[in-house]
């Protein structure tokens, strides 16, 4: 599986580099794309995708969201599968992306993490099993995180609320009064060098389910764009995402 990678020189850029250096995947690195790039870099490097290689098997890209009409313009020019591993994009950004996937297989997800995909499918399990179970999500992560609650707790708390009908979310507690049943609370705590935690906590009067996901490294999210990349290699067009995948799994499993 030939990988061409999308912001080479960024620290995802890198960590998707080492992984294909050890063959994660079956996956073999010919060269990348990075405005930062400098010349030197181990494989060929171009600045923009006017001078990138085109004999790849998958483009993975952790690059910047900015960036996305060029790479869709290439990517499907070149017919090549595209992993798109950015976040942040504009509704036209978006609307881009569906029209590529119309022509393309593209992989599109808020989080690669694996472990994360697993964890909101068995919370929804979850829930389904204890309708009238009360729901709590605690997130943590390092403290320069700028967002909160993170992409991921709320990714959770939509995922839940599929399954829960009439819930809404409540982002922290304050004041003075008692939760509602329908009420999915989420909890951001930002300290040292959390890599990411998130906590899914579904309670009855009598017992209470705890499903958590921790991550160690963010070597995890390259990990999981490379299984996105060789999940996506001889498909048809279409839109794709974490969902997808784990279905598949399950299938062949």
């Amino acid at each position: 599986m030939k990988i061409l990678v999308s912001g080479y020189c960024g620290h995802m850029g890198q960590e998707v580099v080492a992984l294909c250096q050890s063959g994660y995947c079956g996956a073999r690195l010919c060269g990348g794309v990075d405005i930062n790039a400098c010349g030197h870099e181990q494989y060929p490097v171009a600045k923009d995708f006017s001078g990138a290689l085109t004999d790849v098997d998958c483009i993975i890209d952790f690059s910047h969201h900015t960036a996305t009409p060029e790479l869709l313009d290439f990517a499907v020019s070149n017919r090549i599968p595209l992993v798109l591993a950015t976040t942040g994009h504009t509704a036209e950004e978006r609307a881009a992306i569906e029209a590529a996937a119309k022509l393309i297989p593209l992989f599109f997800a808020a989080n690669y993490s694996l472990g994360i995909a697993v964890l909101i499918e068995l919370a929804k399990s979850a829930v389904r099993a204890f309708p009238d179970a009360e729901i709590e999500i605690v997130e943590k992560h390092h403290s320069r995180k700028l967002d909160a609650p993170s992409g991921t707790a709320l990714a959770l708390a939509d995922a839940i609320c599929e399954v829960r009908e009439n819930a809404s979310i409540v982002k922290g507690r304050a004041g003075y009064g008692k939760r509602s049943r329908d009420e999915i609370g989420i909890h951001a705590v930002r300290l040292g060098n959390i890599v990411g935690e998130h906590e899914v906590l579904i309670g009855t009067p009598n017992q209470t389910i705890t499903l958590k996901h921790e991550a160690h490294s963010r070597a995890l999210f390259a990990e999981g764009a490379l299984t996105a990349a060789k999940f996506l290699c001889g498909r048809a067009a279409g839109l794709y995402d974490m969902s997808s995948m784990i279905a598949a799994i399950n299938e062949n499993a």
